[in-house]
């Protein structure tokens, strides 16, 4: 007999739309089942067999995050497929930070109203970002919600898991004085400070198709809604060839607050301010909010989305480990003995 129910769908919740949503998202979950995906989608759990070679102690690495009130800025201009992305990449940028490798993920999706077509464009941009870092989408929840998300809101929030072997986790400990700070680029504000972004430009009121000279060309809307960097193939290219002594993601809290997460105590950042590319993006939200330069730094990641710790002899070849996995990196800053935490000048 064919699963339906009236009387709940009269309540809001129409389980065939979360059935038609599954059938939908099979297409966009299958590719990611290249990188170890052993179990069917809509089974009860998701089954993955790690590639084990050559560990010794094997350690599982795990992280969980959401989206925010970016996904405001997906409802407002009916954009779905690429939040998606922003979810993985706020869950595996935090777990390559102590040199692990992402094995597998798990979405989230609460929504007001299963609409099956929104519902799978929001997994496409989860199984894009999966495909980008080159782990499974093993599993995930679609939770109809009705009288709890308007009908046309939902909330996105994910998990991963990753792996690394124990002698290559990476040891903050190591961070000597004189090390080399590289900054990774950013694809813009990526997912973190959108409760201020919100307010400055009052993105429900505003013409999210207007242009502004600083973001050469693109709409405001196309801006503010660019998917986050996923940093997990060049730190993987790079932890092939060297153990960093420290990375970073750059998300909520910007500099001031990240950086020093990954320092021993008596260390500090020296950030050589002229070294930064800040994207226009940056420069305008400051200017049309009148907000303080220490407080941007504080917030947003203002260019650079990852930063990595070496030894100033080796960060010349890890800029160009970093480039040749097609991303753009250069030398930021210094670490050096203080108490501050992070300086930039």
């Amino acid at each position: 007999m064919k699963s339906q129910s009236e009387s709940y769908k009269e309540a809001g919740v129409d389980i065939t739309s979360g059935y038609r949503a599954v059938e939908l998202m099979k297409e966009h979950v299958s590719k990611t089942m290249v990188f170890g995906n052993t179990s069917p989608v809509g089974g009860f759990g998701g089954l993955l067999q790690p590639d084990l070679t050559g560990m010794e102690e094997p350690i599982l690495v795990s992280g969980t995050d959401g989206v925010g009130t970016k996904l405001k800025l997906a409802f407002l201009q009916d954009k779905h497929d690429t939040v998606g992305l922003d979810c993985v990449a706020m869950c595996v940028n935090d777990i390559i930070c102590v040199g692990a490798k992402p094995l597998f993920f798990l979405d989230y999706i609460a929504v007001g109203k299963n609409v099956p077509e929104k519902v799978a464009s929001i997994v496409k941009g989860v199984a894009e970002g999966c495909i980008q870092s080159e782990c499974c989408l093993i599993g995930g929840e679609t939770a109809e919600m009705p009288g709890f998300y308007p009908e046309d809101e939902y909330d996105l929030a994910g998990f991963a898991v990753g792996i690394v072997d124990k002698k290559k986790v990476i040891d903050i400990e190591k961070v000597s004085e004189g090390d080399a700070i590289i900054g990774i680029a950013s694809s813009g504000i990526h997912s973190n400070g959108y409760s201020l972004v919100r307010k400055v430009f009052d993105v429900e009121n505003t013409d999210l198709n207007k242009t502004y000279e600083e973001l050469d060309g693109k709409t405001l809307g196309e801006v503010l809604l660019t998917p986050t960097k996923i940093y997990v193939k060049p730190m993987l290219a790079l932890f092939k060839k060297m153990t960093p002594h420290a990375v970073m993601h750059i998300t909520g809290g910007g500099f001031y607050e990240n950086i020093p997460r990954a320092l021993p105590e008596g260390m500090s950042a020296k950030i050589y301010k002229d070294e930064l590319e800040i994207p226009g993006i940056f420069k305008l939200l400051m200017k049309e909010g009148n907000i303080p330069e220490r407080d941007m730094f504080n917030t947003y990641n203002m260019g650079t989305g990852m930063t990595v710790v070496v030894p100033k002899e080796d960060a010349a070849r890890a800029v160009e480990i970093i480039e040749a996995a097609g991303e753009h990196a250069k030398v930021i800053g210094e670490i050096v003995k203080s108490s501050e935490g992070v300086i930039i000048e």
